[in-house]
C-alpha cells in the first residue's frame, strides 16, 4: 500500500490512479461487486481455516512436501476453473448480479474520502508503523518481518513490472497485480487442454513461487512429506478447498489478488473482500477451531508449535 501510493504521488499511473480507472486493468484482481464480493469472500475466509491456508500458502507448502496442501490446492484450482467458465459459473454469475458497483471513482476509497495520493501515503505509513509494533511485540526475528516487508513489496512491484511491459508491448496488454486464484485455473487448463498457451504474468508467477519455496525449504532442511492423520482429517480440507475455490471466483480472486493486491490501490471492492474474509475467517475458527476449556490448554511450548504447524 505503501510503495503504490508513492509511485501514484510520484506521478506513475502505475498504481492507484491508473488501476483504479483503466480499462486494461485486470479486475477480476479486485472484485467487481459488492454483495458477491461479501458473500465469496466469507466464504473463503470459512474454507481458509478449513484447509489451514489461503491459495498462495497452499502452494508454498505444496513444494515443503505437504500433501495435504497439494490435495486442497488441486481442488481449489478445479473449482475455481469450474466457477469461472464451467457448471458453477451460471450460480457465480447468479449471485454475483445482485449487487453491481461500476468501475472508475465509485471503486476508489480515496475518492470517497476526499483525498488522493498523498492520502494514501500517509494511510501507507500508519500501516506500516502499525505492522512494526505488532511484529516487535510479538518477537519476532529479523528474517521473518523481513519476508513480510518483502512479500509486501512484490504485490507492489508486480503492478510496476506489470505496467512496464504494457508500455513497451507492440499489442495491448492488460495491467495486472499479483493474485493465485486465476493462474491456478489457467495452469489447470494449460495441463489438461492447452499445453501451447502463450505464458502470460500470472503463469509464470505460479512455478516461480512453487521453485522459490522448493528452494528454501530444501536450504532450511525444511522440506518432508506430511499426509493426513490425527485431526487432519481429508473431508475438511475437500470441502474447504472447495468453498475457497468457489469464493475466490465470486469475490474476484484469493486473499493476495482480492484483498492485497486490490486493496494496495485503495479499492473499495478489496477492502470489502478483506472485510468478508476476516468474518469468515473468525467464524470458522471459533464453530471448527473452537478454543478447548481451560484444564485442557496446551502449554507455553505446544502452542509454540501448534502456532507453526502448516
Amino acid at each position: 500500500m505503501k510503495v503504490t501510493s508513492c509511485l501514484s504521488a510520484s506521478g506513475r499511473p502505475t498504481c492507484q490512479a491508473q488501476c483504479i480507472r483503466s480499462p486494461l486493468v485486470r479486475w477480476s484482481n479486485l472484485g467487481g461487486h459488492k454483495w458477491s464480493t461479501l458473500g465469496g469472500r466469507r466464504g473463503f475466509g470459512l474454507g481458509m481455516v478449513m484447509t489451514r491456508g489461503c491459495a498462495s500458502r497452499l502452494l508454498v507448502l505444496s513444494a515443503n512436501g505437504n500433501l495435504r496442501a497439494l490435495l486442497s490446492g488441486l481442488i481449489f484450482a478445479v473449482t475455481a476453473q469450474a466457477s469461472l467458465g464451467g457448471v458453477l459459473a451460471p450460480w457465480r454469475e447468479a449471485v454475483g448480479s445482485w449487487w453491481v458497483v461500476e468501475g472508475g471513482p465509485s471503486r476508489d476509497v480515496l475518492a470517497w474520502l476526499g483525498g488522493g495520493p498523498w492520502l494514501g501515503l500517509l494511510l501507507g505509513l500508519v500501516w506500516a508503523a502499525a505492522a512494526l509494533f505488532f511484529a516487535v511485540r510479538s518477537g519476532w526475528g529479523f528474517w521473518k518481518w523481513f519476508g513480510g516487508a518483502a512479500t509486501g513489496l512484490m504485490v507492489a512491484l508486480a503492478w510496476v513490472f506489470s505496467y512496464q511491459v504494457m508500455t513497451h508491448s507492440f499489442e495491448p496488454v492488460q495491467i495486472q497485480g499479483m493474485t493465485f486464484s486465476g493462474p491456478s485455473a489457467e495452469w489447470l487448463m494449460r495441463v489438461l487442454a492447452e499445453p501451447n498457451k502463450p505464458w502470460t504474468f500470472g503463469l509464470g508467477l505460479m512455478p516461480g513461487v512453487f521453485l522459490g519455496s522448493l528452494a528454501g525449504a530444501l536450504v532450511g532442511r525444511e522440506w518432508k512429506l506430511e499426509g493426513f492423520g490425527g485431526a487432519y482429517t481429508m473431508p475438511r480440507y475437500i470441502v474447504g478447498a472447495v468453498l475457497m475455490g468457489f469464493g475466490s471466483m465470486l469475490a474476484g480472486g484469493c486473499a493476495v489478488g482480492a484483498g492485497m493486491t486490490g486493496g494496495s490501490i485503495f479499492a473499495l471492492t478489496a477492502w470489502l473482500t478483506l472485510l468478508g474474509m476476516w468474518v469468515g475467517g473468525g467464524i470458522a475458527d471459533r464453530l471448527i477451531d473452537r478454543p478447548q476449556p481451560r484444564e485442557m490448554m496446551p502449554t507455553a511450548g505446544a502452542l509454540g508449535d501448534l502456532a507453526r504447524a502448516p
